[in-house]
């Protein structure tokens, strides 16, 4: 697995992928360090956390990743305009 940063909230965040996930069956999705990478209508990609995409709306808009912030360990928001 490498490192990177969420798109929305900066949390550092592994990206699953190739051999060392091949036998996870699953037991990781959504916690602490995970990732996926999103793309959205308008062709951009995304990389952001699990809290991130569960902050975002149906159909988000790259204003709405943006506005993405950290409020803990385990939530993230839409900031305020």
């Amino acid at each position: 697995m490498s490192k990177a940063s969420c798109d929305g909230c900066g949390r550092t965040v592994t990206v699953s992928g190739g051999i060392a996930n091949l036998w996870s069956f699953g037991t990781d999705a959504g916690t602490v360090g995970t990732a996926i990478s999103l793309e959205l209508e308008d062709g951009t990609k995304h990389l952001l956390c699990y809290p991130c995409l569960e902050a975002i709306p149906d159909h988000p808009t790259v204003e709405d990743v943006e506005r993405l912030e950290q409020v803990d360990e385990k939530s993230s928001r839409l900031r305020t305009r």
